[in-house]
């Protein structure tokens, strides 16, 4: 009988050691489970915090595309623009993808008048302050908005490869065609006739000069060699090697910087997403681009 009770008090000492036993290894492994259950919570937490902000930065764009309606507005520009804003506007559109920008280029004197008659144009982008001040005096332009965006250069230039008695302004007559704008219309040839004036020989140019609508139209004339020589500006010379620079304005022949201003038409109904386009311009993107061109950045 002894005997029974000791072997039975021997096995309840072994149960009773064993279920403390497990109890404490079920405690630290809750405790172990609890933190790793935790970290992991807090670490979640953070990958999402991370992810949204990710999310918001990258998306930012795409939110703001979504909440806007799509726009279309038009800028009226100088030719002498047009190369370099035909690059320009499909990096902005892929900024602001909820807005789509046209360009109508032209000499700014025509882009003027029609302003005036009733072109649906948001934005304005003139060769020469003359054109945008009339415009602000006609309450066509805000004036608030006009900001004098770049400045160009009026040179003289001569079909690439051609052996020209041409060197210079001042033996322009040597040439037997000579292409320059319309001074009437366009800002370019109304530089140039202030050029000869000052050197006593535009009446004479004008006998030999072809007259054309637009600078564009100049360049064009020079580099296919249906003018001997022609002015333009130096942004235009650059866009094509097929003519040759010779000379740029003599100084103190102009009695004004070849300025581009640039404003927001007065009955445009676009002129938030005209104002980003401004803005856009004068972004480090814009001016770096234009310096390309051969721009000089106001």
């Amino acid at each position: 009988m002894k005997r029974k009770l000791a072997v039975l008090s021997i096995v309840m000492v072994m149960i009773s050691a064993l279920i403390a036993g497990c109890s404490g290894k079920t405690t630290k492994e809750k405790k172990d489970e609890s933190g790793a259950s935790e970290n992991s919570g807090v670490a979640q937490e953070k990958d999402t915090a991370e992810e949204a902000k990710t999310d918001t930065q990258s998306g930012k764009t795409t939110a703001e595309s979504e909440n806007k309606e799509p726009v279309t507005i038009l800028i009226a520009a100088a030719a002498s623009m047009e190369k370099s804003l035909e690059e320009l506007i499909p990096q902005f559109e892929e900024k602001y993808p909820w807005i789509t920008v046209e360009g109508t280029y032209d000499s700014s004197g025509k882009l003027q008048t029609q302003i005036e008659e009733g072109l649906e144009a948001d934005i304005f982008l003139s060769a020469a302050m003359k054109q945008m001040n009339a415009l602000k005096d006609e309450n066509m332009i805000d004036g608030d908005s006009i900001v004098e965006l770049l400045e160009n250069k009026v040179v003289l230039i001569v079909p690439t490869g051609v052996d020209s008695k041409v060197t210079s302004f001042d033996d322009i007559l040597n040439a037997g065609t000579i292409a320059i704008g319309d001074p009437e219309s366009v800002p370019a040839g109304q530089y140039a006739k202030k050029v000869f004036d000052s050197l006593g020989i535009y009446n004479k140019v004008a006998e030999k000069a072809s007259f054309g609508t637009n600078v564009t139209e100049v360049l064009n004339w020079v580099a296919e060699g249906s003018a001997d020589a022609g002015v333009v500006y130096a942004t235009d010379a650059k866009t094509t090697d097929k003519v040759t620079v010779i000379a740029e304005a003599p100084e103190g022949s102009l009695d004004e910087k070849v300025i581009y201003p640039i404003g927001l038409v007065t009955a445009s109904e676009k002129k938030e997403a005209a104002g980003l386009f401004v803005e856009y311009l004068q972004s480090e993107v814009g001016t770096n681009l234009f310096k390309k061109y051969g721009f000089t950045v106001e």
